[in-house]
């Protein structure tokens, strides 16, 4: 007969270089028998494990990727925008809405006219204009050059009031789309204005979660996805990475692996439960954290499970 036995599993994953190894499920199971038992669980006890320092992972960003990159974060045009004189500027599409001022004197009239769906304007004088894929500025020129031709040297301004024709998707750990508990969840669609880099894009959505695995933000154009480390960006200040958005791109910034940022700790301690890996970065401080041991204990009967993922 074996008497009754306690144990239960502490899953512990470790950052690389920890004491304990490689990035792994750990268990720690505290064992309490009044005999010897083959029910006991399988592991290996505290003592025996090797004290290694973990492998360095290997960069999933290949060295062309990089090189993509870099170049997306040096354009100077995109569908979004044009450079003219060093000044990044909109270009208009289908559905923006403009705001058109005529000077005459010390007055104004303005004009709101929405781009049709095939962009084009009518203005004025001016009957479908088409002025998709033009900046404001270069609207204005046009429109003062055809203008010309009924009125004495007119005197025009185009300011965007509306910009639906641009946007970039953003999903996963965005503040922004986690704010749903608080009937505030925004929609994942970003309205782009102009020349938008990455870390633009994420300030627009609000920032990333607390859960978010920045070190593997995913970024999708066309058919092709790219990896990007967003930790560099901020804390390296890697300015290739920070690529310039473009109209249609997907930004999707993952959530952190469940078992990498949490301990279980369970059996013979005082307050079993689960706890942040950044609290709990060894044995000592994960028990400390659990309350340590309690009186029924058998401290030398600590064991280490450890299960690795594929």
């Amino acid at each position: 007969m074996f008497e009754k036995f306690f144990s239960k599993c502490f899953r512990y994953v470790v950052r690389k270089g920890h004491l304990f190894g490689p990035v792994a499920c750990l268990t720690i199971a505290f064992a309490i028998s009044a005999c010897q038992s083959s029910t006991a669980v399988k592991g290996v006890p505290v003592n025996e494990i090797p004290i290694t320092k973990a492998p360095r992972a290997k960069r999933a960003q290949t060295q062309q990727m990089r090189k993509e990159l870099a170049l997306m974060s040096k354009v100077k045009e995109n569908k979004c925008f044009h450079e003219i004189s060093g000044i990044p500027e909109y270009r208009i599409g289908p559905l923006d809405v403009l705001e058109i001022k005529a000077h005459s004197g010390e007055k104004v009239n303005t004009t709101t006219v929405t781009v049709d769906s095939r962009g084009r304007i009518s203005y004025s004088f001016l009957d479908d204009l088409h002025v998709a894929g033009l900046t404001p500025s270069q609207v204005d020129a046009l429109l003062t050059k055809k203008l010309s031709s009924y009125v004495r040297r007119p005197r025009i301004d185009i300011l965007v009031k509306e910009f639906n024709s641009k946007s970039a998707t953003v999903i996963g750990e965005f503040s922004s789309l986690r704010a749903s508990a608080y009937g505030r969840a925004a929609s994942g669609r970003i309205r782009l204005t102009g020349r938008t880099t990455l870390m633009d894009l994420i300030a627009m959505a609000g920032g990333y979660t607390v859960d978010a695995d920045i070190k593997n933000v995913k970024f999708i154009r066309g058919r092709k996805t790219y990896l990007i480390n967003l930790y560099d960006i901020i804390e390296k200040g890697d300015e290739s990475q920070n690529i310039v958005i473009d109209d249609g791109d997907v930004v999707n910034i993952p959530e952190l692996p469940s078992y990498g940022e949490r301990v279980y700790v369970m059996g013979e301690v005082n307050q079993q439960g689960v706890y942040s890996l950044d609290d709990a970065q060894d044995l000592l401080a994960a028990i400390a954290l659990a309350g340590s041991f309690t009186r029924l204990a058998k401290e030398e009967n600590t064991l280490i499970v450890r299960g690795y993922r594929p």
